[in-house]
C-alpha cells in the first residue's frame, strides 16, 4: 500500500465498524510503547523510509487532515477560518475539497505532530456505547510526489500518489448509540 503511493498510485484505508470497536486506536494507536502505533504512524514511518533509501528520485510530501461531521467539511489543520468546506469538480471531473490546507512535510515527526494537532481538533462526544466517541469521519491524507533524476535522459518524470488513511465514525443506528 505505502510502496504504490510511493510508485505514483493513489489508494485508501478504511477502518470501519462499530462505536467502542477500536477503528480510530486502529487508525491512531498510542505513542507509548512503539510497539502500540496505529497505521497511520507506521504509513509514515514506511513512506520516509522508502524515501530514504530511493537513488535517483527527489520527493515532495505534503498532507491534510480532514472532518466530516453533520454533513460539514472541515480542516482540522486550519481552524482560523472554521467555514465550512466545501466540494469542488475540476475540468478532468476530478472532485476535490476546496481551501483544504496542505502542509509540507520533510519528517515522520513532522507527519505526527500534524496528525496529533488534527486529532485534537475533532468532534467527539459521548454515546451510550462509548464515553469519548469519535462522531465524526476523518480523512488524513499524505500526497507524495516524485520527480526521477535521469541525468541522461532529456525528460524527467514526474509522478504523484495518494494515500487516504479514513477513520469512519460508528456504523450503529443513532438510536443505539443516543444521539441526537
Amino acid at each position: 500500500m505505502e510502496q504504490g503511493v510511493i510508485e505514483g498510485y493513489n489508494a485508501t484505508v478504511f477502518a470501519y465498524g462499530q462505536t467502542g470497536s477500536g477503528k480510530s486506536f486502529t487508525m491512531q494507536g498510542v505513542t507509548s510503547p512503539p510497539a502500540q502505533n496505529g497505521i497511520i504512524p507506521r504509513v509514515f514511518e514506511h513512506i520516509f523510509e522508502s524515501m530514504s533509501v530511493s537513488d535517483g528520485t527527489k520527493y515532495l510530501c505534503s498532507a491534510s487532515y480532514l472532518e466530516i461531521y453533520n454533513e460539514e467539511l472541515r480542516d482540522l489543520l486550519n481552524l482560523e477560518g472554521k467555514h465550512k468546506l466545501e466540494l469542488k469538480e475540476n475540468a478532468d471531473k476530478v472532485v476535490y475539497v476546496a481551501q483544504l490546507s496542505r502542509h509540507l512535510v520533510h519528517s515522520v515527526h513532522d507527519c505526527k505532530k500534524l496528525m496529533e494537532t488534527g486529532w485534537a481538533n475533532r468532534s467527539v462526544g459521548a454515546t451510550l456505547m462509548n464515553a469519548d466517541s469519535s462522531r465524526s469521519h476523518s480523512i488524513f491524507t499524505i500526497s507524495v510526489e516524485m520527480m526521477s533524476l535521469n541525468h541522461g535522459a532529456k525528460e524527467q518524470t514526474i509522478r504523484q500518489g495518494k494515500l487516504n488513511l479514513v477513520d469512519l465514525a460508528g456504523s450503529e443506528r443513532q438510536t443505539k448509540t443516543g444521539t441526537p
